[in-house]
Order: structure tokens, then C-alpha cells, then sequence
């Protein structure tokens, strides 16, 4: 059960560096957007898969969140929804 704890700590922290990396990107976009109207249809679609990237953090955030309710919860144990969902958040990581 160790193991879990530290890959649920890890997932966090990387989600939590890939949303910062992301909002510092969107920010400086968002900037460039607002110069002109042609940046935007330049770089919108770039502005687009950077929200994706945070709602697909924000997703991860609830699954792991809900594991640790329900073992907080006095159910101490990982269904193989669970796993599965962390190997996802694992892996989603890595790409």
C-alpha cells in the first residue's frame, strides 16, 4: 500500500508542475493574442489544447481525490477501477 501512497504523491506533484508550466504558457499566449485578431486565428487552437491540458489535470485531480476519500473513508482498499485510474494519470503523465 506504500507504493500507492508515493504514486499518488507523485501524480500530484506533477500535475501540480504541468498545470503551472501550462497556465504560464496560456498566459504568454494570451498575450500575444491580444495584439491583434490575426494572432488569435494564428494561435487559438494552441490556446485550445492548453485548456484541455488543464481540465484533463482537473479530471486527474478528482480521481485521485476520490481514492483518497474512500480510503480515508475506512475502505483501505484499491478496487481495479482505482488502478486503473492511476495507471491512466500515470501514464497521461508521462505523454
Amino acid at each position: 500500500m506504500n507504493n500507492v501512497e508515493e504514486y499518488l504523491d507523485e501524480a500530484i506533484q506533477n500535475i501540480k508542475h504541468d498545470r503551472a508550466a501550462t497556465k504560464s504558457l496560456l498566459m504568454g499566449l494570451m498575450k500575444y493574442m491580444q495584439i491583434s485578431e490575426d494572432r488569435h486565428k494564428e494561435v487559438g487552437l494552441i490556446a485550445a489544447k492548453y485548456l484541455e491540458t488543464l481540465q484533463r489535470s482537473n479530471e486527474q485531480l478528482v480521481k485521485i481525490t476520490n481514492i483518497v476519500s474512500r480510503k480515508s473513508s475506512g475502505n483501505d482498499s484499491i478496487t481495479e477501477q482505482d488502478r486503473q485510474d492511476l495507471f491512466d494519470i500515470i501514464n497521461s503523465e508521462e505523454d
